[in-house]
């Protein structure tokens, strides 16, 4: 890599414990994770997904902060605080992320 690339610090929690990812800057979150074996899927998703195209809401992480919402998904993710879509994410500084093992895919609410 030259000096005149940048790079950036991608720090991750897996549930269990941290990895420290560097990025270049215009990665895909998304692929970046999955480059480092840090899957954002259940395993129920981990084969039935978009591959990337922002259309099947599985590859939610959480982020500590990041770039602003451009996917109308991520804008309501953030209306509402539901995670974003680590293949809608555009590395452009550094990440704090949280991957989510016990999310719920495609499931309905828990009644009272």
């Amino acid at each position: 890599m030259t000096d005149d690339e940048t790079t950036y610090d991608v720090r991750v929690h897996d549930g269990r414990q941290w990895h420290r990812l560097e990025a270049e800057a215009g990665a895909n979150l998304r692929r970046l994770l999955l480059r480092h074996d840090l899957s954002p899927y259940t395993p129920w998703t981990e084969n039935v997904n978009c591959g990337g195209r922002g259309i099947c809401a599985t590859c939610g992480v959480r982020l500590a902060q990041g770039p602003a919402p451009s996917h109308w998904h991520d804008r309501l993710a953030a209306h509402y605080g539901y995670p974003r879509l680590s293949c809608q994410i555009t590395v452009d500084r550094s990440l704090t992320v949280y991957l989510l093992p016990d999310k719920r895919i495609w499931g309905k609410r828990a009644t009272d």
